[in-house]
């Protein structure tokens, strides 16, 4: 069964979106009235951090800032201190330059297409395809993780899709992509929650699954990940990004200047420095803060001192 096929393709997009009207989860971003701003947000957000953290501090920051001009006009230090424990604080960087962008270029009204999006400030391909498709009704081709896994084992059998994405991949999905604007903006997202909630990376639920009886994976007798031996394991504990994660910690919780000790301690996790297994590691984290902009030191009689921007 060729998954190509007219018919093939249309009865799969049925099935998605008919699974998606019944079982979507009711997540604010999604409720209609939502403006494209607040979509914006949580796309940012949600990359790479799970929806029931980012809930809450979608939640808190779009009653905070509602609009690309409260972020814009906001202090930076207060904005990092808002995204708190989300991860990878440059996000939240990224989206204030890039409310400053919107307000700057586009008069405060977040654009509509896929290009102007592309050219604001930590918008990458995915981001600018998901904000066209779910905040203005457009065709776009939105490709995160959940969305790849279950084309590529729904139609095309793998396992799981490449690390990386290539073009051929994107002109695939192209191809399944409903002609209709609003149908193609519901099977987007009804991909992206069949791969949240069932097409899981380790446990598919394939019993619950729409797709079963048709799925090219299931029908070729689950086959392993071919790329597994590509793939990196991403760890945490002892990395530079947890030392990373404890200085901006710190620095949330001060009223003002931060010792330069203070923070190293921090850093390795309220021990010695000098008594880890890489002594330079605390130096490295805050050097890199202060590299990206998340931390600010101090000069003349403020050196050895660091806040946050």
């Amino acid at each position: 069964m060729d998954p190509a096929e007219p018919d093939v393709l249309a009865a799969t997009q049925e099935a998605v979106v008919s699974w998606y009207d019944a079982n979507a989860r009711d997540l604010p971003w999604r409720r209609p009235g939502t403006t494209a701003w607040a979509v914006l947000v949580s796309e940012v957000m949600l990359q790479q951090t799970p929806v029931v953290r980012v809930e809450p501090a979608w939640r808190a920051w779009s009653s905070r800032w509602p609009t690309p001009a409260d972020l814009a006009a906001a202090p930076t230090a207060e904005v990092l201190r808002a995204w708190d424990r989300l991860g990878y604080p440059r996000r939240a960087l990224r989206l204030q330059q890039c409310a400053r962008a919107v307000v700057e270029r586009h008069g405060g009204t977040v654009p509509t297409d896929e290009e102007s999006l592309l050219a604001l400030p930590g918008v990458g391909a995915y981001t600018a395809a998901a904000v066209a498709a779910f905040a203005h009704g457009r065709r776009a081709v939105v490709l995160d993780t959940n969305v790849r896994r279950v084309l590529g084992r729904a139609l095309e059998g793998r396992a799981l899709p490449a690390p990386s994405l290539s073009r051929a991949e994107q002109e695939r999905a192209r191809t399944y992509l409903p002609d209709d604007a609003a149908l193609s903006v519901r099977w987007n997202i009804g991909l992206m929650e069949l791969g949240a909630l069932v097409c899981t990376a380790r446990t598919p639920r394939c019993p619950a699954c729409p797709l079963a009886a048709t799925c090219a994976w299931v029908r070729a007798g689950r086959p392993a990940d071919e790329h597994a031996h590509r793939r990196r394991t991403q760890t945490w504990h002892g990395t530079d990004r947890q030392a990373r994660g404890r200085v901006m910690a710190a620095l949330r919780g001060a009223d003002g200047w931060t010792g330069h000790d203070e923070l190293l301690r921090a850093a390795a996790g309220g021990a010695d420095p000098a008594a880890l297994p890489d002594r330079s590691q605390p130096g490295r984290a805050l050097a890199s803060l202060v590299a990206d902009g998340l931390v600010v030191a101090g000069v003349d009689d403020r050196a050895g001192w660091y806040r946050l921007p």
